[in-house]
C-alpha cells in the first residue's frame, strides 16, 4: 500500500529543510518532471505504461524521472503485480514551501531592518 506520510529522507537529522528543499527544488528544474508530477497531481496512482502513453519518451527515461521524484520526496511507489505505480505526496512540496516561507520572512525582516537604518540616517 502507498505511503504518502512515509519517512522522509535527510529526517530526523538536525534542520534538514534545507536539504530537502534543495532535493525538491532540484527534482522540479525539469520540464518533464514536472509534467509528470502534474499528471500525478490528480489523487490517482498510475503506472510507467500510463504515464509514458501520451510523450515520446521512453519507459526507462520516465522511470529515471521518477526514481529523481522519488527520492526527493514527491512521489511515492507501489509494486502492483508486475506493475509499478507512482502516485504523488504533497507533503514534500509543502515542506518546501514552508522553507520558503521561513527564507521570505527573514529577508522581508531584514529589509525592514535596512528601512529603518536608512530613514533613521537619512533624518539625523
Amino acid at each position: 500500500m502507498l505511503n504518502p506520510e512515509g519517512p522522509r529522507p535527510g529526517a530526523g537529522s538536525g534542520d534538514p529543510a534545507p536539504i530537502l528543499a534543495a532535493q525538491v527544488f532540484a527534482a522540479l528544474g525539469d520540464g518533464t518532471r514536472l509534467a509528470l508530477l502534474d499528471k500525478l497531481g490528480h489523487g490517482q496512482a498510475l503506472s510507467i505504461a500510463k504515464l509514458s502513453s501520451d510523450t515520446r519518451l521512453t519507459r526507462q527515461a520516465i522511470t529515471k524521472h521518477l526514481h529523481v521524484l522519488e527520492n526527493a520526496g514527491l512521489v511515492a511507489s507501489l509494486r502492483v503485480g508486475r506493475e509499478s505505480r507512482f502516485a504523488a505526496r504533497r507533503d514534500a512540496l509543502d515542506e518546501a514551501r514552508a522553507y520558503l516561507d521561513r527564507v521570505a520572512a527573514q529577508w522581508d525582516d531584514a529589509l525592514s531592518r535596512l528601512r529603518v537604518f536608512v530613514e533613521q540616517d537619512g533624518a539625523g
